[in-house]
This record gives structure tokens, sequence and C-alpha cells, in this order.
């Protein structure tokens, strides 16, 4: 009888330990699920419609982008739907999965919106920093590419800019090296922003820097020396497709202060960002401006756009990105025109991008 008690009382201990440790999972488990649910968080309707006889998308400037034509396009709910949103931009994607392109609205409050540009280079412009001769490469690598680019950047670019401002939060444009004594004066960057006595000084210093630079690098090799074994690996190796070095740009040439473009109507509260200063500094800059969305533009859609600090492979994991498909120029070798490299650059991202168009960002203000 006592043993049986014994087993008893010891059955009960179990019991209870059990029933403490269940409860404490319990707890644990309730705790994860909080900490892991979402502020304000909804049930999104992944419904999709089938769009019939939709226009072809970015069509309206086809000689710098190839408007895209794809043979199933749906229509998704509403993605970003921001209280108070003032700013309606629509965009699409592409799944395989769907096996077609998913468009969908969006309104986003304008107020918690930045447009970025990427790499708007000074480059052939009139302010001095030039492309070298007679072999030198910069930008879209030739001088006649360089000035198509800045076609796009009066034709498309400028004018959007212009439509925005003073209605999102900011205006940002990203440029190589880091913050410069001279730039430093030209440009308001997330540390500082210059008087106008300073940016007049800044031209003047900009413009001595950049006109007492030698613009000139070696020629195109006359001779190139190749075994028998293997000549092809040995003229690339030579003489390859596309070499930036001071061979051909003169040594110097990168370290110089690289201006925004003169394409673009630069405004005092725009703010310049560096590629060498790293993304975070960005992040840091733009959260502390309760920016949360971004409308990407810029240069090159293939290289710089998603790549670089102020690319979309940075932005799209900390806000909502919007590449704006027509205000990107991707670069194009072997071809006269960009719109087919663009259009393919365009179509890849929108894998894991949503895409926009100039004219489906409108204000409602």
């Amino acid at each position: 009888m006592r043993l049986f008690r014994l087993r008893l009382s010891c059955c009960v201990v179990v019991a209870g330990l059990f029933a403490l440790v269940w409860a404490f999972d319990q707890r644990e488990a309730r705790g994860r699920a909080v900490e892991t649910k979402p502020a304000g968080s909804r049930v999104y309707s992944n419904q999709l419609k089938r769009l019939e006889h939709p226009n072809p998308i970015l069509a309206e400037h086809p000689e710098f982008i190839d408007p895209i034509h794809e043979l199933v396009r749906y229509e998704a709910p509403r993605l970003v739907d921001d209280p108070q949103g003032d700013l309606e931009v629509r965009a699409w994607r592409f799944s395989y999965n769907a096996r077609g392109i998913i468009e969908m609205p969006n309104t986003l409050r304008a107020a918690e919106t930045a447009v970025v540009m990427v790499h708007p280079w000074g480059i052939d412009d009139g302010q001095g920093w030039t492309t070298p001769e007679p072999a030198g490469v910069c930008d879209f690598c030739t001088p006649d590419k360089n000035h198509f680019a800045a076609k796009h950047t009066i034709t498309v670019i400028n004018p959007f800019l212009k439509s925005l401002r003073g209605k999102v939060n900011n205006v940002l444009y990203s440029l190589p090296g880091i913050e410069d004594p001279i730039r430093k004066k030209l440009y308001r960057s997330v540390r500082s922003r210059p008087s106008d006595d300073q940016r007049r000084l800044g031209t003047i210093e900009l413009a001595e820097k950049l006109k007492s630079f030698e613009y000139r690098g070696q020629p195109l090799p006359a001779e190139l020396q190749l075994s028998h074994e293997t000549p092809v690996i040995d003229y690339f190796r030579q003489f390859p497709g596309l070499d930036a070095s001071a061979k051909f740009n003169n040594q110097g040439f990168w370290q110089l202060p690289i201006p925004v473009t003169s394409d673009i109507t630069y405004f005092p509260d725009d703010v310049v960002i560096y590629d060498g200063e790293g993304y975070e500094e960005m992040k840091k800059f733009l959260k502390s401006q309760q920016v949360r969305h971004v409308l990407l533009t810029g240069y090159a859609t293939d290289m710089c756009y998603c790549r670089t600090t102020a690319g979309y492979e940075n932005l799209s994991k900390d806000f909502n990105v919007f590449l704006v498909g027509d205000a990107t120029l991707a670069t194009y070798p072997s071809n006269s025109t960009p719109a087919h490299a663009t259009n393919a650059a365009i179509s890849f991202a929108a894998l894991n991008q949503l895409v926009t168009q100039v004219s489906w960002i409108k204000s409602t203000r």
C-alpha cells in the first residue's frame, strides 16, 4: 500500500511537471507568434483576372526601350494601399509560375516616397569631364552613346523629376567615389547642405579641376603577341572588349570629382549619395526621412542600376521599390540602339521586382 501511494505521488509530480512544461511551451509559442506577426499586416487576396487585349507595356519611348509584349497578362488586387495615399503607381511583374505578366494598382503616400537616379554621370556634357581620346571609355563607352544617353535624360528623366519634385519626400542621385572637398561644396549630401556661396566656389573649383586633366591615353595596340596553342585567349587578354584602365583613360581619370550631369535640372534640396560610402549610409538617411517607397531611375539597367549602392538589389531589401522602366537605359554593345537591351534587362528584373513607367505614375494632389 505504501508502495502504491509512493508511485501515485510520483505520477502526480511527473504529471505536474509535464503540465508546467506544456504551459511554458504554449506561452513561448504564443510569444513567438506575436513577435513574428508583422505590425498592421493584412491578408492579400492573390486572385488573378485575365486581361483581354491589353495595350503593350512601356510603349511611349520605343527609341529607348522596345515595348513589352506578352501573350498572357493578369490584373491583381491593389498591393500597396497607403491611407491618405496621393500617388497612384500602377506596376507589373512577371511570373513563370503564373505563366504571364501580373499587373496591379498601388496607392503610395508621396511624403513617404523618394525618387532615386542611379549614376547621372556628367560625362561629355560641357562641364569638363570628357571621354579620353583616342580610345578611352566611360559611361556608355563611346562619346556618341554618351550623347544618346543624354538625350534620354533630357527627354524622359528630367521631366519626370520635375513633375514630382516638391511632392515626393526627396530626389536623390548616386555618384561614384566619396564626398570629396569639391563636391561637398556643390551638392547636399546625407551629412551636409552647402550654402549658395559654397556652391559658387565649388562650381569654379570643379571647372578648374576637370579642365586641368589630360584626357588622352594610349592608342589601340598595333601588334599583339599570339601563341600557336591559344591565339584566341592571347588576343582577348591583350585586346579586351572593354578596358577602362589608365592605359586608355590616363592615370587619375577615375579619381576626378564626377559631377551630376548638366542634363538634369539640379535643385539645392536634391541629395547626392556616394557609392564609396556604402548602402548603409543611404539606408540610414532614407529611414530618417520616413521613406518607405522608392521610384528608381537611372543608368545602366544591366549594371549600376541593379548592383551599385543605390541599385535595386540593395534597396529592395528595405523599401518598396518600383523600377521606372522607361526612365532607365541599358548598355548596348554591338547595337546602334539600346531599345532591345533595355527591354531584356527590365524583363529579367521583373522576375523579382515591380516595374512601372512614367505614364503610370500620377499624383492625385
